[in-house]
């Protein structure tokens, strides 16, 4: 998996500072506000797409070529920053960047998918989303080194996508897949999409679990800030309460990949859930009481909250036949991201009509909703073969 993660990571990296670069760019004044919003919003439009597109390239050209196919766009997306300032043209760069984001996403995580066993499927995706939190951090950290108003920001971005590239080819080639169906031993590749109705009838936590997944990771970086700022914190310990949930999502996957491996992972969303609802009713009712107690209480929160994707992931997994994995990953990440894109807006129409704790309303309503599926899916019967098909035939 080495040279896997090591692309990913690189990858990662570069879009983490083009982020941030771009943002700094259009903080700069005499900008317009309305061409500053469709330059944002290009990157999650495209994130969209490339959950869309990514199934039938992959079962076209199979999971490799797939892979330096993405790679390329990701660098010419890149490298588009760096010969041209026109904002219109940047909005297809932003574009491009979110679609080849997406599809190394459903690229790898399918691939992990069908490569792990039901032994280790936790493990393995610990470590990927250790590898993406990293890449994430890395790349405000080179941000830094670099210089946040540098002109060569945008180089140094587009040469670490262009590493991630070269990446693959010094790697050599993945391991092989296992061949689980002769007819689609080479590259088990997906012949029906399996949509989130289908997906939840399967496995009901894990749809709940991603979209949830994606609630949080978003609403918890963009609005902590604004959390932080309206309870009366200083900038300082505010950016260190964002850094601190950070670190503790990437300290726990590893510990909870290793548990969702020995024990039953339905059960462990469970706990997950109502860790979290508990959490979220605790900082919404004690958090501007104590900032060392706050302080604790996000770093439990992200060592719990943080680590919800993976192990609904694994389990979702075990619940497919092999030749879904690339749909069943894109529709997933497509929930994801849709949870993404369309709740900030109403956590921060809540924050601002009921005050900041509302923040954690809707972040425990989410919670609530894993716990009663995780609940729903350890009490219903287990999904039988012939069950499994007949979804499989109404999905096609």
């Amino acid at each position: 998996m080495l040279p896997i993660m090591v692309g990913i990571c690189l990858a990662c990296i570069g879009s983490a500072m083009l982020t941030t670069a771009v943002s700094l760019h259009l903080a700069k004044p005499g900008i317009s506000p309305q061409v500053v919003q469709i330059v944002l919003t290009a990157y999650p439009v495209g994130f969209l797409i490339g959950c869309l597109v990514t199934r039938p390239a992959v079962a076209q050209y199979g999971h490799e070529r797939t892979f330096v196919a993405i790679v390329v766009v990701a660098l010419l997306a890149a490298s588009g920053f760096v010969f041209t300032d026109f904002l219109p043209i940047w909005i297809c760069f932003r574009l491009l960047g979110g679609l080849a984001m997406a599809s190394l996403f459903v690229v790898c995580e399918s691939w992990i998918n069908l490569y792990a066993e039901q032994h280790n499927r936790g493990a393995m995706f610990s470590i990927y989303m250790l590898t993406t939190a990293t890449a994430v951090l890395l790349g405000q950290v080179l941000v830094a080194m670099v210089g946040p108003q540098s002109p060569h920001l945008f180089p140094v971005a587009a040469t670490t996508v262009l590493l991630a590239l070269i990446s693959k080819f010094a790697g050599g080639r993945w391991p092989a897949l296992p061949a689980t169906d002769p007819e689609h031993a080479s590259s088990a590749r997906p012949v029906k999409r399996l949509g989130p109705l289908a997906l939840f009838r399967l496995a009901p936590v894990t749809v709940v679990a991603i979209f949830q997944g994606g609630i949080t990771n978003m609403n918890i970086f963009v609005l902590t800030p604004i959390y932080g700022t309206q309870i009366g914190l200083s900038a300082a310990t505010t950016v260190g309460l964002v850094t601190t949930i950070s670190i503790a999502g990437m300290l726990a996957q590893t510990p909870v990949g290793w548990l969702s491996d020995r024990f039953e992972r339905r059960m462990i969303l469970l706990v997950q859930g109502i860790l979290s609802v508990t959490l979220c009713a605790t900082i919404a009712w004690l958090g501007n009481f104590s900032v060392p107690l706050l302080f604790v209480l996000f770093f439990v929160y992200g060592c719990t909250a943080l680590t919800v994707y993976p192990v609904a992931m694994a389990f979702g997994a075990s619940q497919l036949h092999s030749r879904h994995m690339v749909g069943a990953s894109g529709t997933l990440l497509l929930l994801y991201s849709i949870g993404n894109v369309a709740t900030p807006g109403i956590s921060a129409g809540l924050m601002e009509h009921m005050g900041a704790p509302a923040m954690f309303l809707l972040l425990g309503g989410g919670a609530v909703l894993v716990t009663l599926a995780a609940c729903y899916n350890l009490l219903r019967r287990p999904v039988t073969l012939a069950a499994m098909q007949a979804i499989e035939e109404q999905a096609g």
